[in-house]
């Protein structure tokens, strides 16, 4: 199930499902480790001797979040059962802490008894074994911990603390787990247990008819005892209700850090933006890594999964967080591109969050052959966002520590790494990680990365190396319309591939990310090749079904859904649409132009999921999400793309509403 609730602070990440169960807690690296790993924690009910847990269909949930913030708003109600729930949970944005309200409410007509059970089924480190749980009289509290991995929970009503406790086996020698036990009502009081353990803790309200009464129930997280003690402590004296006060204010302040002029995009762009913002922050692990996805349902089709760092997504995403008003995001993001740069001066596939070389398909061997298991446009993208950081934010300190060892170094290696018959990249894999071959996305990704270094280099009074790098892109540019273009087909070809004799096989398959030729800048938007090369994607890869959308390429695999490539070239993504509109953006020169972008704004506010998520892919003919969700690039896309729109209003109407970054107001 997707991922319809993430919540996070750089160092706690805690995703819900649409059937308000928990099913990932990573802690301390975003996307590392996962402590419950697509686990179901969930929430019970029992009232009048009948028990049910909310994920069933008797419930009937909203699930979204508390407007510009990270704190969840969700309700669930049961006609037959005569209660409603309504749900804010929330990760402290500084303190290792899960905290959840609960507001029940007796929809019954007589005074009843209401209880409410909270289900722990911890994996600590990724493993059931060698677990323990224990219920600790101190504190009142249930604590799982293996290691340096603790985990506390307990909570509140009034001044009532947990009712009832159960600590037991799971999915071992018959037992499934203290769950079963919570669905008469009542636990038993096990107060320990060691191995592949769980525990489930219930909670007792008295209500009358049509009242109301919360109850706060939290997750301490921590490396020792001692730290998910003060943890608990700390809820007890600040009270769990101004907690989530306090983060509420906390996320409503960041995500309008830099007030901001809309124009005339429909409320719920708007607000898809702003919520675009905070999931992408989530995903941004304090260390630096910008994690693809922390959904660990995929992990059912590949036994991998998408929570690592790869510097194309990191390096696209920091470019939105940077336009958005964000550097003190992405610094520790270009940090970390330093650090992993190999001394040959790429970036290879991808990473964990800790800096450590990520799992990978990429051979280092092939027929006979050593070759470099690279994306090079990672590399590139790297040098084009931080060139970008520099244009908005000038901080020339912050460059000069990246320079030398990751600018200097990685323009040296886009300029040895070419084929010298034909002044393109050697080979590589293309930015979908599927195929190796020299490839558009790819070729202009290197040209705007070395024009970048170019750039950088004129800054630091290198002219011999600005001059090297600048005639490398221009040769690169030429060597994209010289061999990347076919005049026949009237577009850019997805690339070539080199055969052993040096010549050039053509792949004419159509591609959305053909886009890269005018985001990079090797050609303008307008320019009639490029335009012929997005009208052909427009027609070509739109999924002609009530969904819409634009496909990757023609007859995508990834998840195929249909064979009728006709209709359904591929599954529509966020990105891939986004580019669509992005370029629309870009040729615009009147209002009625910018409007077609317009429209595909509100398809992608239209197709996303009820809390806002984006997921990676959508059912050609359902709309449901495939893959992972959220996928961290769709939202920084869209947040790319309403900024865009922004900047091309105003240079429409020739209007210089301001814009505030950090309270400096600039007006264009």
């Amino acid at each position: 199930m997707p991922r319809e609730i993430v919540l996070g602070n750089g160092h706690m990440l805690v995703n819900f499902d649409a059937g308000l169960n928990m099913r990932d807690l990573y802690f301390p690296y975003i996307g590392w480790e996962n402590h419950i790993g697509g686990n179901r924690n969930s929430t019970g009910v029992w009232v009048e001797g009948k028990f049910s847990w909310i994920d069933e269909k008797s419930w009937l949930r909203h699930i979204g979040y508390l407007d510009e913030t990270l704190v969840s708003s969700c309700s669930a109600f049961n006609e037959g059962m005569g209660v409603k729930l309504t749900i804010n949970d929330a990760v402290h944005f500084r303190h290792d802490l899960f905290l959840k309200k609960v507001r029940v409410t007796n929809l019954g007509n007589s005074a009843r008894e209401i209880r409410i059970f909270f289900t722990h089924d911890f994996c600590i480190d990724g493993t059931e074994v060698g677990d323990t749980a224990a219920y600790d009289p101190a504190l009142k509290a249930i604590y799982h911990y293996k290691r340096n991995r603790y985990f506390l929970t307990n909570g509140q009503v009034g001044e009532d603390g947990i009712y009832q406790y159960a600590v037991g086996t799971k999915r071992f020698g018959g037992a499934e787990g203290t769950w079963r036990d919570a669905e008469d009502g009542r636990l038993e009081g096990n107060p320990i247990a060691q191995g592949s353990v769980d525990s489930t803790i219930s909670f007792r309200l008295y209500l009358e008819p049509e009242a109301s009464q919360d109850l706060y129930y939290w997750i301490a997280v921590g490396r020792s005892y001692n730290e998910v003690r003060e943890g608990n402590n700390y809820v007890l004296k600040n009270t769990p209700a101004k907690l989530l006060r306090k983060i509420t204010d906390y996320w409503r302040t960041w995500v309008n850090k830099t007030e901001r002029e809309f124009a005339d995009l429909p409320q719920r762009v708007v607000d898809l933006y702003k919520k675009s913002l905070l999931i992408v922050r989530t995903q941004v692990d304090s260390g630096g890594a910008i994690i693809a996805a922390n959904d660990s349902d995929i992990l059912k089709w590949a036994r991998d999964h998408y929570s690592y760092m790869w510097p194309r997504d990191g390096a696209l995403v920091a470019h939105a967080l940077d336009k958005a008003g964000y550097p003190e995001v992405t610094t520790s993001f270009y940090r970390f591109c330093r650090k992993v740069l190999t001394e040959e001066g790429y970036l290879l596939h991808k990473y964990n969050p800790d800096g450590s070389l990520g799992s990978s398909w990429h051979p280092w061997y092939n027929q006979g052959k050593a070759q470099l298991p690279i994306q090079e446009d990672e590399t590139a993208l790297v040098l084009i966002s931080l060139w970008h950081y520099y244009v908005w934010y000038k901080d020339f300190e912050f460059i000069d520590t990246l320079y030398k060892p990751l600018i200097r170094k990685a323009a040296e290696f886009m300029v040895d790494y070419r084929e010298p018959a034909t002044g393109l990249p050697k080979e590589s894999y293309d930015l979908w990680e599927e195929r190796r071959g020299v490839f558009t996305f790819t070729a202009s990704a290197v040209y705007g990365g070395l024009m970048a270094a170019a750039n950088f280099a004129k800054l630091f009074g290198d002219f011999y190396l600005s001059d090297k790098y600048e005639q490398a892109a221009e040769e690169m540019r030429g060597a994209i319309l010289k061999h990347l273009y076919s005049p026949e087909l009237g577009r850019f070809l997805r690339g070539v591939y080199v055969s052993p004799d040096g010549t050039l096989k053509p792949d004419l398959t159509l591609e959305s990310s053909l886009f890269g030729v005018f985001a990079f800048g090797v050609l303008p938007a307008d320019d009639p090749r490029v335009v012929q090369t997005m009208r052909a994607i427009q027609d070509g890869l739109w999924v002609k079904t009530e969904i819409g959308g634009i496909a990757r390429y023609t007859n995508d695999y990834y998840f195929q859904k249909s064979h009728d490539v006709e209709t359904v070239p591929g599954n529509p993504w966020f990105i891939c649409t986004l580019w669509l509109a992005q370029w629309y953006i870009a040729i615009a020169k009147s209002e009625k132009e910018l409007n077609v972008a317009k429209t595909i704004l509100d398809w992608v506010a239209d197709h996303s999921l009820e809390s806002g998520v984006l997921p990676e892919q959508l059912h050609p003919y359902t709309g449901e999400p495939l893959s992972v969700a959220p996928l961290t690039w769709s939202h920084s896309t869209l947040i790319l793309a309403v900024l865009d729109y922004l900047d091309k209003y105003r240079e429409i109407n020739k209007y210089s509403f301001p814009e505030v970054h950090n309270k400096i107001i600039i007006c264009e």
